[in-house]
């Protein structure tokens, strides 16, 4: 039993009151040591971090919801043009939707050519079409074609006259009629038996009604209001019915919104992505899938799940294919005579010219309308001459003259996806894109001297035979780039703008009074006289001279050397690009009558024909494509022309051209877009 006197109340020892300071004294200076080592922890340099892996743009947002709502194993989905046109911008953002985004989940994509209106395809239209998914960076699972599947499209638009789908008027008889030459266009097409006779009866609400009833007569209303479930054609008579793939086989050819869910099915398509236009398409989509026994109703679970994302809509740009056809070759207005076109088959064929237009602006005008408009009182109409040389004119907004123009396909995804892929449709200006493009090319190509508007500068105080070799970095950025030779000698070119012939004291370039510096050259140079063409009043040269004597100018400029030995200078014809009409709403102007012409910019296209490169440019040619990115990069030293490209020092970035001048001395250049410095340069 434990002494009263040396235990407490509760059993517990008695401490003297000396033990317990002691031992406070303990605990408080081991607590101080323990902070003392959580202190000098929180401040030891933490190990850096390895860098984030760069998010992937489509399992983020919108797109990563899409994938939500149907993660399948196998992603399959498909870029479907129709192949009467060439693809513009508003196309490179459904490529690189449809393809990067079976990209990123394992999948694949199909390339299919939805061929059904024979009279508007042409060969060309399919290989350019090809190209640009490639040029792009994609390689299509399989390329595709709606005509592969005519007779099976047939057979289910029997079955389904069959199983009471299609209209009573419209039997099979008189669809088999159609097929054996009865009919003419116009006179006869099978109709998808919708929504069109529901009368207000059948989705009435009434009081008795079980909540079950009222939802299904709710949704009966929504689908009787929509225009695409009106017992829409899913085949129409065509009169030009030769088919580059089947011949004369077929008399009729199935429609869009019959076609396009039933070959979705056939490919096995998991995810059907398409602009937002299409979204109000989606409940006829899913119907004839539905009517089929492809789908369930009111489930994504079995066959394709459409999906749509907001467009691509570039200001300024003309999208559409009849006004790009109008620029190209010219056009009619106010002919009397003209032959109207058939109102069955626009009625059919609407949506194509929708689908061509996708990502851009639509042209809701009928081929009537553009040819009936009375200009003179004549009955042969107005001539409205071409404006544009071809489709692939680097001032219009084709993939192929964006091409042609130089831009890198690379530059165009990143540009797509910095504007994010959502419902809303993606408005932006013309400044924007040359931004992105611009900043592109910065990182990516080398640096070369160019002259556009060349004057010849002569140092009378060196010899004729005077030579120093200047070591000079593609890219001062990027050592990666290499370096290259040129020559500095007695005979160089500046641009017409490095020279007046007055002092200024806001000009800081060369004039009689002040000197400047040469870029890559260690001396400046000052004017001492200069010659006149008597006729223009224009510079055509000046007497200069060069070296350690001479003051130091305000700034530096480019020149290239006369130097046979070095095949310098390169000599080219430069071609500056500005926007083609004058405003900056051009769907806004008059196309039914012509007066589009009337706006045209005639500054939009400037050519400088006696532009002079740097001797460097051979080893550019050599060795592009700059850069060695996207679908570019497979086609090493045999690629497009467009894509050697290089930054011409202090003037603009330029890519090799397509053309080349009659005589083939001179290379020409395309001006792919300015540089930020251009604005306000001293």
């Amino acid at each position: 039993m434990a002494d009263a006197e040396t235990t407490n109340p509760d059993g517990t020892p008695k401490i003297s009151k000396r033990a317990a300071e002691k031992e406070g004294k303990k605990a408080a200076a081991k607590a101080k040591k323990e902070a003392s080592k959580s202190s000098a922890a929180s401040t030891t340099p933490a190990a850096p971090a390895r860098p984030a892996e760069p998010a992937d743009p489509f399992k983020q947002g919108w797109l990563k919801g899409v994938y939500g709502e149907k993660p399948v194993q196998q992603v399959q989905t498909r870029f479907p043009p129709e192949p009467n046109g060439y693809l513009h911008i508003g196309h490179a953002k459904a490529i690189t939707v449809n393809f990067g985004f079976a990209r990123s989940y394992g999948g694949l994509c199909n390339l299919r050519y939805d061929d059904t209106n024979p009279a508007k395809e042409e060969e060309q239209f399919f290989t350019s079409i090809k190209d640009m998914v490639e040029w792009l960076g994609f390689e299509p699972a399989r390329i595709t074609y709606s005509s592969d599947d005519f007779d099976r499209l047939y057979e289910l638009a029997e079955e389904l006259t069959r199983r009471g789908k299609a209209s009573v008027e419209e039997n099979l008889e008189d669809f088999r009629a159609m097929r054996a030459g009865k009919y003419k266009a116009g006179e006869a097409h099978l109709r998808m038996k919708q929504y069109l006779g529901t009368i207000p009866e059948e989705y009435e609400i009434r009081e008795e009604d079980a909540t079950e009833v009222k939802k299904e007569k709710v949704r009966i209303r929504s689908l009787a209001d929509n225009p695409a479930l009106w017992d829409v054609a899913a085949y129409r008579v065509k009169n030009e019915n030769y088919h580059h793939r089947t011949g004369d086989k077929w008399r009729i050819y199935p429609t869009y919104e019959f076609t396009h869910c039933l070959v979705d099915s056939f490919e096995d398509i998991s995810h059907s992505l398409c602009t937002v236009e299409f979204e109000t398409l989606r409940p006829a989509y899913n119907w004839l899938l539905e009517a089929l026994n492809i789908k369930l109703p009111a489930s994504d679970e079995k066959g394709p799940m459409q999906r749509e994302y907001g467009r691509l809509n570039v200001e300024g740009t003309i999208l559409s294919k009849r006004r790009i056809a109008m620029l190209v070759g010219g056009t009619t207005v106010g002919a009397a005579d003209a032959a109207p076109p058939d109102p069955a088959d626009e009625a059919a064929e609407g949506i194509g010219e929708i689908r061509l237009e996708e990502g851009g602006d639509e042209d809701t005008e009928t081929v009537s309308q553009a040819t009936t408009a009375v200009t003179n009182g004549t009955s042969s109409g107005k001539q409205i001459p071409p404006v544009v040389r071809a489709w692939d004119d680097p001032r219009l907004f084709t993939l192929v003259a964006l091409r042609r123009r130089g831009v890198p396909p690379g530059a165009l995804k990143k540009f797509v996806l910095d504007l994010g892929v959502t419902k809303a449709n993606s408005n932006t200006a013309i400044h924007t894109l040359d931004a992105c493009i611009r900043t592109y090319l910065e990182r990516t190509v080398p640096r070369l001297m160019l002259v556009l508007d060349p004057i010849k500068v002569t140092f009378t105080n060196l010899p004729d035979d005077y030579l120093e070799e200047r070591d000079v970095p593609f890219d001062p950025k990027d050592p990666s780039k290499g370096t290259h030779t040129i020559p500095f000698t007695k005979t160089i070119y500046i641009d017409r703008t490095d020279f007046r012939d007055s002092d200024d004291s806001d000009f800081f370039r060369l004039s009689p009074g002040q000197s400047v510096g040469l870029l890559h050259v260690e001396h400046p140079i000052s004017c001492t006289s200069f010659q006149k063409d008597p006729a223009t009043g224009k510079v055509t040269s000046i007497i200069a001279e060069y070296g350690s004597h001479i003051l130091s100018g305000r700034a530096r400029i480019h020149w290239v050397a006369d130097s046979p030995a070095y095949n310098s200078p390169v000599r080219a014809e430069a071609r500056i690009f500005n926007p083609l009409f004058r405003t900056a709403k051009p769907n806004e102007l008059d196309w039914k009558n012509g007066g589009y012409y009337d706006d045209v910019n005639l500054e939009s296209e400037v050519v400088y024909p006696d532009t002079m490169i740097e001797s460097g440019f051979e080893y550019v040619s050599k060795n592009a494509p700059w850069p060695k990115e996207e679908g570019e990069a497979r086609k090493e030293g045999a690629g497009h022309p467009s894509c050697v490209r290089f930054q011409g020092v202090r003037t603009a970035f330029f890519a090799l051209d397509t053309d080349r001048d009659v005589a083939g001395r001179k290379v020409v250049l395309n001006r792919i877009v300015s540089l930020k410095e251009d604005t306000g340069k001293k």
